[in-house]
């Protein structure tokens, strides 16, 4: 009966030891109406290079995430609902718009060590 216990730990942390090991996180960001992160709050994400970044549609409008200036350029398609997601793996700093509704719609992306 011991063994089930001793066997669901060792699983447990080896799970948690290869999670730490690829060190992969994901920081989520909301695509709503015209605006990304917050409406009318600081725009600037800032996150750890190799981490997988999520754009969230949580809007009605159309809209699409687009790297106007960085070290890495990337596009979303334009999509009005779901999410895009992509692992920022170099440093620096990325300005981001939606096309659809710049300039108005843009956020700073910066990706540290």
């Amino acid at each position: 009966m011991r063994r089930a216990p001793v066997l669901l730990l060792a699983a447990v942390a080896t799970a948690a030891f290869a999670v730490s090991a690829t060190g992969a996180t994901t920081r989520t960001v909301k695509v709503d109406d015209d605006y990304f992160v917050s409406d009318g709050k600081a725009r600037t994400v800032t996150v750890k290079q190799n981490t997988r970044v999520r754009w969230n549609w949580v809007g009605d409008s159309v809209h699409n995430v687009t790297v106007k200036s960085g070290p890495v350029k990337f596009k979303s398609k334009t999509q009005t609902s779901g999410t895009y997601t992509k692992k920022v793996t170099r440093r620096g700093t990325y300005r981001i718009v939606c096309t659809i509704h710049e300039p108005g719609q843009k956020m700073t992306l910066r990706v540290v060590k």
